[in-house]
């Protein structure tokens, strides 16, 4: 993490701030292996997702339909890097990440810059619950 997402995420404990990381390292290595189950484990049953294109998947079972299609059959090689560069916390329960997510490919980088919000549950476990993946523009 960044001096600037570590700044933000001073008043959190430690342990949650290395937990929300853990996410979003999670994230990375779903996607780099193309692998549904792994990235649908880290959601909230009743999750909200918004695509970079804009579709909107409500809950859980809308996510991984859309995710068993289309992860496994992604073009792209695998190489990709999903880095949290701002950690908010709402509440001691409730964190908002801003992540670096570039994806590289042969033909050129491509960048997206999601919003993750995560709920911490009664189990300890952080999960991805209201998450905005958007694309950046080139200049």
């Amino acid at each position: 993490m960044d001096t600037e997402a570590a700044a933000n995420a001073q008043a959190a404990p430690e342990a949650d701030i290395q937990a929300v990381e853990r996410v979003v390292a999670a994230v990375e290595r779903a996607q780099r292996a193309k692998d549904p189950d792994a990235f649908l484990a880290l959601f909230h049953p009743e999750a909200i997702w918004t695509t970079a294109p804009g579709k909107v998947l409500l809950g859980l079972d809308a996510i991984a339909e859309f995710t068993r299609a289309v992860l496994p059959a992604a073009t792209w090689d695998g190489d990709v890097t999903y880095e949290p560069v701002h950690i908010q916390f709402l509440r001691p329960d409730v964190a908002a990440v801003k992540v670096r997510q570039v994806y590289r490919s042969p033909e050129g980088d491509s960048e997206g810059a999601p919003l993750y919000v995560m709920t911490r549950q009664d189990d300890g476990r952080w999960l991805l619950h209201a998450c905005q993946n958007t694309g950046v523009l080139a200049e």
